[in-house]
């Protein structure tokens, strides 16, 4: 056995989460058995979704971790042990928040990272990107022509799905952001054609202006305010991708805290909301279809990087609190 770091939790937050909810505690990684692998760890995937793991609730989509013990989230790393996959195969898993993690074979994915940077699989090419691909191909697919809105568009999916509602023929992308930063960014950077600062705009009516004849689409991270705005302005038959509601995860029941829900009746709108887990099978499809777009530089990909498994805590803090642009990932 070796030993290594782990990242635990300490306290299930009241709020929003500290720094000191959690520990990064020594531990004895124990050698595989017959059927696994030991991988050493290299990147760490860090993902808003994890707040709602961190309550005693009795979902059965975000089962709570436990107190004191470890917490889980997507990692890529190299096999440096074990008979089940070749040693030095890059593979990804959901065993992360540690350096060292014990896996059965079935529970890794061998990565092709040939001129791919491994941790691409944690955003462009992971759960990042299959989500804005599933939402914009099957749970609510653009059509030629459609204005598009994004919230948190400067975030992980929402710096994917901007370039993607592009090329699958959206004539209009506008996204939202939190600062002027990030606002040029998105139209600098991730060819969004404009972006609102939701923390300084007239929400509603910068939205009204920048889609004067209507959105045709509205994909949701955030919940809140925005979805209301979006209501607003969103054209009869309109259709609304629900895929997180961040401004809520701090919420002991997490929620939508929309006050326009009537404007879905009125004008015939479409919410449906997705799991990215319900489209895992289509992740080949996608990647076959985006790989040609990150090769030749088309699909831009920015990340804020930490480093080193003390800073998980601050990059989760962090990522909830919109520090980041793009995927926050710790390097080990």
């Amino acid at each position: 056995m070796i030993t290594a770091h782990e990242v635990q939790l300490v306290t299930r937050p009241d709020g929003a989460p500290r720094t000191t909810d959690f520990r990064v505690a020594e531990v004895r990684v124990p050698d595989p058995g017959p059927g696994q692998v030991l991988v050493r760890n290299t990147w760490l995937s860090i993902d808003p979704y994890i707040r709602l793991m961190l309550n005693d609730s009795k979902s059965a989509v975000f089962p709570p971790f436990a107190l004191n013990g470890p917490i889980d989230g997507a990692a890529v790393g190299e096999v440096v042990a074990g008979d089940a996959v070749p040693v030095g195969a890059t593979v990804t898993h959901f065993r992360g928040w540690r350096e060292y993690s014990v896996l059965d074979a079935g529970d890794v994915r061998v990565l092709d990272v040939d001129g791919v940077p491994p941790q691409a699989h944690l955003s462009v090419f992971g759960t990042t990107g299959l989500t804005a691909y599933a939402v914009l191909t099957d749970v609510t697919p653009v059509r030629p022509g459609d204005t598009v809105f994004i919230s948190a568009a400067a975030g992980a999916v929402g710096s994917v799905a901007g370039q993607l509602a592009r090329k699958l023929g959206a004539a209009r992308v506008i996204g939202s952001a939190g600062g002027p930063a990030k606002v040029r960014t998105l139209v600098e950077d991730l060819g969004y054609d404009v972006g609102i600062d939701y923390r300084a705009d007239d929400l509603a009516r910068a939205l009204a202006d920048a889609a004067p004849d209507g959105l045709d689409l509205y994909v949701d991270h955030v919940g809140g305010d925005q979805l209301d705005a979006a209501l607003t302005v969103l054209k009869p038959r309109g259709r609304v991708a629900l895929v997180g509601a961040i401004t809520g995860y701090n919420e002991a029941t997490p929620t939508l805290s929309t006050r326009n829900l009537f404007a879905a009746v009125e004008k015939e709108l479409t919410l449906r909301g997705m799991q990215v887990t319900s489209y895992f099978d289509r992740l080949p499809e996608y990647v076959e279809l985006a790989s040609p777009w990150l090769r030749d530089g088309s699909f831009r990909v920015p990340e804020t990087v930490l480093e080193g498994i003390h800073a998980v805590p601050e990059a989760f803090v962090g990522v909830l609190g919109g520090a980041n642009t793009g995927k926050m990932l710790v390097r080990l």
